[in-house]
């Protein structure tokens, strides 16, 4: 008895986390039951019957096709945008120290301080005062702007880790800077980019507040479902909740998969190079 208990308080840490993982999953392991589900009537959200409808065709409503393509097009470009410019800055501020410094990093948390209320509002009185027409490109410039700092925490706290004397002896090995950038540095800092810009594409694809402020007639995803919830959603946007989902898992599960042959394959290359 005393064997089990020892056990078992070896291990509550790994219960809790399990159940706190689990309370996390659980809306989506109910939006993914609910993408199976024919539901009696349009405006009630009832587990009524199996189907695989909703599957065989995710397009029902072609207006929500059109705003879940707008969303990826707008997530996509403002990952990129976010993601090179978040980057640049992050190993400005990590490897350069300069005046103003300190308020760079101020200015640079402010965004995710910020509430999406003021932003968007501050946005759209920015775009009206400067006679900008409000569409798909005040969008992908708002996304920008609250996904860089995001971006920017993130490939910061992994450049902070990043061991230096790795690239100083790549240098005493003959490599040039770009040689060491592109070999050394660049695949070390490479999770913490992919991590970023993942994150990124996910604020930019959910957000609905700063995008409804800037978006004039343009409807992406988010907004759709904020209209169709007046007259019922359909079901098959519980289809895209969880398709979104499942290709992101399999980003991760393929990202850790590609880094741990990587750390298996290591030691082999090293043994070859003795």
């Amino acid at each position: 008895m005393a064997r089990i208990l020892r056990r078992l308080a070896d291990r509550w840490v790994t219960g809790v986390a399990l159940l706190v993982l689990g309370y996390l999953l659980l809306p989506v392991a109910v939006v993914a039951a609910l993408s199976f589900n024919r539901p009696s009537s349009r405006l009630s959200y009832d587990f009524h019957e199996f189907t695989l409808d909703n599957w065989r065709n995710p397009c029902a409503t072609s207006d929500m096709c059109d705003a879940v393509v707008r969303s990826v097009q707008i997530g996509f470009v403002a990952t990129v945008v976010a993601t090179v410019l978040g980057t640049l800055m992050a190993f400005a501020l990590v490897r350069h120290r300069f005046r103003g410094r300190s308020g760079v990093d101020v200015l640079v948390l402010l965004p995710m301080a910020t509430p999406e209320l003021v932003m968007g509002t501050s946005l759209l009185a920015l775009f009206v005062a400067a006679g900008v027409p409000q569409g798909f490109w005040t969008v992908v410039i708002a996304h920008v702007m609250f996904c860089l700092s995001f971006v920017v925490v993130t490939v910061r706290a992994r450049l902070a880790g990043m061991d230096s004397r790795l690239e100083e002896a790549a240098m005493d090995l003959y490599a040039s800077e770009w040689q060491t950038f592109r070999l050394v540095t660049l695949p070390l800092v490479r999770p913490g980019i992919v991590a970023a810009a993942l994150l990124a594409f996910s604020l930019s694809f959910d957000d609905f507040i700063v995008t409804n402020f800037n978006a004039g007639t343009t409807v992406t995803f988010p907004m759709y479902v904020w209209g169709a919830a007046q007259r019922g959603i359909p079901p098959q946007v519980n289809v895209v909740g969880t398709a979104m989902f499942v290709v992101a898992l399999l980003l991760v599960l393929a990202s850790t998969l590609r880094g741990g042959r990587g750390r298996r394959l290591r030691p082999t290359l090293e043994e070859r190079q003795r």
